[in-house]
């Protein structure tokens, strides 16, 4: 049965001579896998160019509820990215943003708020102009509301440390070693009352970026079964300076 869904490619894998599996968070469907027969052919109607990672898709499949890997009959990038592919430093957050996507996504199932948070972010970054250098640490944080993991707001002023293990801010140091020290959670917990809209105006530091976000993949790690270690991040923080 033909059906009509949006969808973001998460990962891109050759197969055999002439085909790739593109792997995508569909809006319909969650996460799907899809073989493109002949992706790889000069004149492909459905080229390898078409399916790479994080590129915004309106497709028409064929759907069985088998898990099995799925077909493509229409395929548009829609909208087509004009800046991420040819931008250094967004085609690196791209990267990033990507690869903890695909690490932190496994239902097959549809989730419609998580998929329009991704989607939109994604558009977003396509079209930033200002205030890039902080674009993956608001989008991690708006990212762990829809995953369920959205960090427990503090009951009182003196909160001074943030458990990660437990997700709530706490007034005295936690026993375990996740924790983020006080002048960091200070800073993290303004920044869980910004959103896109504040990205200029946000003014920490390189070093204070870098610690927020390896304790924030360790967070993800803590709530994300087999989420392992993010590689890309080294590379966009030495792109970042």
């Amino acid at each position: 049965m033909l059906h009509k869904t949006r969808g973001i490619v998460l990962k891109l894998t050759d197969y055999g001579d002439t085909s790739v599996i593109v792997q995508v968070f569909t809006e319909k469907f969650g996460l799907q896998s899809y073989i493109i027969n002949g992706a790889k052919k000069p004149r492909a109607k459905i080229g390898r160019n078409m399916v790479q990672p994080l590129h915004l898709l309106d497709l028409v499949v064929y759907h069985k509820n088998t898990g099995a890997v799925q077909r493509i009959k229409e395929l548009k990038n829609v909208p087509l990215l004009a800046h991420i592919p040819y931008d250094v430093v967004k085609s690196s957050i791209a990267l990033f943003l990507n690869e903890v996507l695909y690490k932190a996504i496994k239902q097959q199932t549809a989730d419609e708020r998580l998929f329009d948070y991704v989607f939109n972010s994604v558009e977003l970054l396509d079209n930033l102009k200002e205030g890039l250098a902080n674009f993956h640490l608001i989008f991690l944080l708006g990212l762990t509301r829809y995953l369920g993991f959205y960090p427990g707001m503090a009951t009182t002023a003196d909160a001074d440390y943030f458990d990660m293990h437990n997700g709530v801010f706490v007034r005295y140091k936690p026993e375990s070693s996740l924790y983020l020290s006080p002048p960091h959670t200070q800073i993290f917990r303004n920044l869980l009352s910004c959103g896109f809209d504040d990205l200029v105006a946000i003014r920490i530091s390189n070093e204070e970026r870098r610690y927020l976000i390896n304790h924030l993949l360790e967070y993800f790690a803590l709530h994300i079964e087999s989420f392992g270690y993010i590689r890309s991040h080294e590379v966009l923080e030495e792109v970042l300076g």
